[in-house]
């Protein structure tokens, strides 16, 4: 297993984290298999889609925001950050991604996504190759 830390600099941002992802695969020297990434936060979350295109992030964290509107929660009244945890809660803390020939089995527009969202913060990513 092993970790590395992204500093988000937005109170919501999507970070592209495949690349830190890959060479951790590489050095696990785990030929086919599965990785897991996961974050352990209640206020963010793992996804993978498109950052070919920035506007796909844009969009994501757009349409979560209009889904899930902020201020208007029971948690509000501890935090102020209930959105995210709902937010958070949709998207799951973890993705599995095939690894075959040593590399991770994405597809051609797929990157592995860091989801802020009650940032900034310092974020840990855990990952896990077998």
């Amino acid at each position: 297993m092993a970790e590395f830390i992204v500093r988000t600099k937005k109170k919501q941002e999507m970070v592209d984290i495949t690349e830190r992802v890959a060479d951790l695969v590489k050095q696990s020297r785990v030929s086919d298999g599965i990785c897991l990434v996961y974050v352990p936060h209640a206020t963010a979350a793992v996804a993978i889609n498109e950052n070919a295109d920035p506007n796909v992030c844009e969009d994501i964290l757009e349409a979560l925001a209009n889904l899930i509107p902020e201020g208007r929660w029971r948690h509000d009244r501890i935090d102020n950050n209930a959105a995210a945890h709902i937010k958070a809660t949709l998207l799951g803390p973890s993705q599995a991604v095939p690894v075959r020939g040593g590399r991770l089995r994405l597809g051609t527009w797929q990157s592995v996504m860091l989801v802020e969202l009650d940032g900034p913060r310092e974020r840990s990513v855990i990952v896990e190759v077998r």
